[in-house]
C-alpha cells in the first residue's frame, strides 16, 4: 500500500430515493452492500420498471432525506414533503432494475398518490426490505454472495477533484465549452477524493478509506443522467461528448470506478486514502 498523493476524503454522499437529489453527512456507515440507506428506495411506473432521470428529468429536483428510524422524508417543487415509514415486509411487489426483476415492498398508497402527482403519471414506491438477499452484484465483478441495493451495479462509487478539473479542462476545449464546467453532482458519487493526480483511480486495484478496504470492480460507465443539470432538470450533451473523445473504454464513457466493501465500518470526511495498484 502507498499513500496516493496525500488524498483524502473530501464529500460524501448518499442517495435513498435512487434517482433523486441526496444528502452530504460528514461521515456515512458502510455496509456491504453499500452506505447505510444508499438507494434503499425505488421509483416505479405502473408496470413496476425502475424509474431514474433517465426516464424522469424533474427527479433531479426531488430530494430525499433519511430519516433515524429508517425511513425517508421527500421533498419536491410544489409538493409538501412527506415522511415515509419503513414499510412492513408483509409481502412484496415484482420490480425491474435494467432488464433484470427483483423483489421489493410497498411503500404505500399515500407516498405513491404523492410521486404520482408530482411526476404527472402513475408511481410506486418501493424498498429493499433485505438488501443482503435481494440482489446480487455482477457475477463477473464480485465474490458470490455479494449484494448491493438499487444502485446502478454495485456498492459504491467513488470519484475524484483532480478527474472532475481534467474533465473540464477537455470541455473548456471542446465545441460545447458554454456547457461547462460541470460540478460533482453530475456523477452523483458516494465518496470523492481530493489529493490525487488526474485519472490516477484508473489504474487503482484496491483502496483504504480510514480503516475501510474497498475492492475496485470496474470502471463506471456514464449515461444520459450525466447531461442533467441537477438543479434544473435541463440536458446537455457534455459531458458524454468530451467523455466519448478522451474517456472511452471499450463501450464505456468513463467517470469514477466502482467500489465493494471488504469490510464495515465508518466513513469521515477527512479520511486519509491509501491505494494499491497505482
Amino acid at each position: 500500500m502507498a499513500n496516493s498523493d496525500h488524498a483524502s476524503v473530501h464529500a460524501l454522499h448518499v442517495y435513498p430515493v435512487k434517482a433523486t437529489r441526496g444528502w452530504a453527512p460528514r461521515e456515512m456507515a458502510v455496509e456491504p452492500w453499500g452506505p447505510a440507506g444508499d438507494r434503499r428506495w425505488m421509483l416505479t411506473d405502473a408496470s413496476g420498471k425502475a424509474l431514474t432521470q433517465r426516464e424522469e428529468a424533474r427527479l433531479a429536483l426531488a430530494s430525499s432525506e433519511p430519516l433515524p428510524s429508517g425511513g425517508v422524508r421527500v421533498s419536491a417543487p410544489g409538493r409538501t414533503p412527506l415522511d415515509v415509514p419503513v414499510p412492513d415486509p408483509v409481502r412484496t411487489v415484482p420490480v425491474t432494475l435494467f432488464g433484470d426483476k427483483y423483489e421489493a415492498v410497498p411503500a404505500g398508497s399515500g407516498p405513491d398518490a404523492w410521486w404520482s402527482a408530482y411526476l404527472g403519471a402513475e408511481a410506486h414506491l418501493v424498498h429493499m426490505d433485505d438488501p443482503a438477499v435481494r440482489r446480487p452484484v455482477d457475477p463477473d465483478f464480485s465474490e458470490p454472495g455479494q449484494t448491493v441495493s438499487f444502485a446502478d451495479g454495485f456498492p459504491l462509487l467513488v470519484t475524484t477533484l483532480a478527474s472532475l478539473d481534467a474533465l473540464n479542462s477537455l470541455i473548456a476545449q471542446g465545441d460545447l465549452p458554454d456547457e461547462g464546467p460541470l460540478p460533482m453532482n453530475r456523477f452523483r458519487p458516494n465518496v470523492v477524493l481530493d489529493g490525487t493526480a488526474p485519472w490516477a483511480e484508473d489504474g487503482w486495484q484496491r483502496i483504504t478509506v480510514g480503516t475501510l478496504s474497498f475492492r475496485v470492480a470496474k470502471p463506471c460507465g456514464r449515461c444520459l443522467v450525466t447531461t442533467t443539470d441537477q438543479t434544473t432538470a435541463e440536458r446537455g450533451k457534455e459531458p458524454l461528448r468530451s467523455l466519448a473523445s478522451h474517456r472511452r473504454f471499450g463501450n464505456s464513457l468513463v467517470f469514477g470506478q466502482t467500489l465493494i466493501p471488504e469490510s464495515r465500518g465508518v466513513l469521515r470526511i477527512g479520511d486519509r486514502v491509501t491505494v494499491e495498484g497505482a
